[in-house]
């Protein structure tokens, strides 16, 4: 059998494998410490679940329209002005199967073969895939602490050309946790514009900020495509539902295209979604983001006092992004030996990309501080008896 040859481009997450082994040794009766796996250990909150059994009771299981149901297209639009003061029309909104179907969207609608999506380097694996499975070329900015991780109007200006169709962010970002500043937006923006670059920002990680300002880039521009999700900060992963907001411009193309390749998200799932913005369920996860904090605020210090290097803070998601070569020159094997013999599951940085991806590890702080303490304390017995 001949496959595509695009396949040759299309990795698979080297986590997953870790993930594998890792369910392997808890089956032989292993204790496995999980901070790889970039997912919320709370459940979806009761309120959404009661929704969702609800929606099946009363049989609500027909297709809804492409762009989502328009009750809650209509929801969101609420959102975005009670929470961020920003006026955003609902016919905007399109209601996705997850943040990669608002993704594989946008890129279809945008790009032809050959032309170029500047993006981060680390960044989530799949946003460059998903540029090359249309055709397209992903092309890695390798960014640094200095900048936050983050693109600049300077990487814009450098990694331009005639085949850029379109620049990528993410804030929060997976998987530094770094973010980006309105001001710092506004000049991303401006640049994207003067070069006709259209700026697609990732903001799946919303609502879980600390410290800082939560703002959505909307409050900026209208002319840019914003992706989000109902998974992390709603705590609805397995649901698999997200959306994008686009200019109007964007709107029938994007909906010939989801006709066309998935027609519409879980209609059980976008009624499930219509309480997450309830009072009720709005409390809980603001609880849960506090918490959140809590343990970003436990482990980072704790990284740092065993000589990992964490030059850039993180200020959202639930990631910190840290610089073991001081263990190890090669972070995929240690990722291994930390799993084989001290317990504790971590991403190698070569999930992210290739800029320096041997000496950082990722580590999600998906479990309580008690989980995460007994995660630290086999670490420190690990690198006193092996390093």
């Amino acid at each position: 059998m001949k496959l595509a040859d695009r396949l040759q481009n299309i990795q698979p997450f080297f986590v997953m494998d870790l993930l594998a082994r890792a369910r392997e040794l808890e089956a032989q009766g292993r204790s496995i410490i999980h901070m790889e796996i970039g997912e919320p250990d709370f459940p979806s909150p009761l309120p959404v679940i009661e929704a969702g059994r609800q929606s099946l009771a009363d049989e609500k299981t027909h297709y809804t329209p492409a762009l989502g149901l328009p009750e809650l297209r209509e929801k969101l639009a609420d959102y975005y002005q009670s929470e961020f003061n920003v006026t955003v029309s609902a016919q905007r909104i399109i209601i996705t199967p997850g943040a990669s179907g608002a993704l594989q969207l946008a890129l279809a609608v945008l790009v032809n073969a050959g032309d170029e999506v500047i993006m981060a380097d680390p960044g989530y694996p799949c946003n460059r895939h998903m540029v090359r499975l249309f055709g397209g070329k992903a092309v890695s900015v390798p960014v640094s602490p200095e900048s936050e991780y983050q693109l600049t109007p300077g990487h814009i200006e450098t990694y331009c050309s005639e085949h850029t169709v379109a620049a990528m962010i993410a804030s929060p970002s997976n998987p530094t946790g770094t973010l980006v500043t309105k001001e710092q937006m506004r000049a991303l923006i401006e640049s994207s514009r003067k070069h006709d670059v259209l700026l697609i920002v990732d903001e799946i990680y919303q609502g879980l900020v600390y410290d800082v300002e939560n703002y959505t880039a909307l409050s900026v521009s209208d002319e840019i495509v914003v992706i989000n999700s109902f998974s992390k900060y709603f705590g609805m992963t397995g649901w698999r539902l997200g959306w994008m907001v686009v200019p109007e411009e964007m709107v029938d193309a994007i909906d010939r295209i989801a006709q066309n390749i998935f027609l519409a998200a879980s209609t059980p799932a976008q009624y499930a979604a219509l309480d997450a913005f309830s009072e009720s369920s709005l409390k809980i996860m603001h609880a849960r983001r506090d918490e959140f904090k809590q343990r970003r605020d436990y482990l980072l210090p704790e990284l740092r006092k065993l000589g990992f290097k964490v030059l850039s803070e993180p200020q959202g998601a639930f990631y910190i992004y840290a610089d073991c070569s001081h263990l190890s020159g090669d972070s995929f094997q240690l990722s291994n030996d930390l799993l084989e013999q001290a317990g504790v599951a971590v991403t190698p940085g070569k999930d992210f990309g290739s800029n320096k991806a041997s000496q950082y590890l990722r580590f999600a702080y998906t479990q309580p501080v008690h989980v995460l303490a007994l995660g630290v304390e086999r670490l420190t017995q690990y690198i006193k008896e092996n390093l």
